[in-house]
């Protein structure tokens, strides 16, 4: 079972395993939370993105972390919401999903992620929360032993405080 904790904070600080990215699809930067990445990694992060060729959304694609504390960078782009009847509660979970996926396929203990599609993607913020708090407590984690959920707001905080006490 993967021990979650929630934080108010920047995830470019974190000293983690890996931190994900709410990236979008060309994996080369972008706003939020995606531009803040990028600019702490450092120059090396988008080289080593340009032959990713990209991302699906609902997937994800795995960096190092260059400059970061993290060890790595897992980017996956969210679903961009228009009302939740076009497959976007499927799609983020699927980047849930793939993101742990991709952190175990890496012996990641400790992930960090932002709270993906909840920015200028407009997913509703506690529809979101709730997707990310129940995939990652279900996931069948065995190198993942501890989730943190970084918030760049208060108010983001407690969204996802209701959330995992609701769960």
């Amino acid at each position: 079972m993967i021990d979650i904790e929630i934080i108010q904070g920047d995830i470019t600080t974190l000293a983690v395993d890996a931190i994900v990215n709410a990236a979008n699809c060309s994996l080369l930067g972008g706003g939020g939370v995606d531009g803040a990445i990028h600019r702490a990694a450092g120059p090396d992060l988008l080289r080593a993105c340009i032959p990713l060729n990209g991302c699906e959304t609902g997937k994800a694609k795995i960096t190092p972390g260059f400059r970061l504390p993290a060890r790595f960078v897992i980017h996956t782009p969210g679903p961009i919401y228009r009302d939740g009847l076009h497959g976007e509660p499927e799609l983020l979970e699927s980047c849930y999903k793939s993101c742990l996926d991709l952190a175990e396929e890496n012996s990641c203990a400790t992930v960090a992620f932002p709270a993906i599609s909840t920015g200028v993607y407009g997913y509703p913020w506690e529809a979101a929360t709730e997707i990310a708090v129940r995939t990652v407590d279900k996931y069948p984690a065995k190198s993942v032993k501890k989730v943190i959920f970084c918030c760049f707001s208060e108010q983001m905080l407690k969204v996802y405080l209701n959330a995992l006490s609701a769960k």
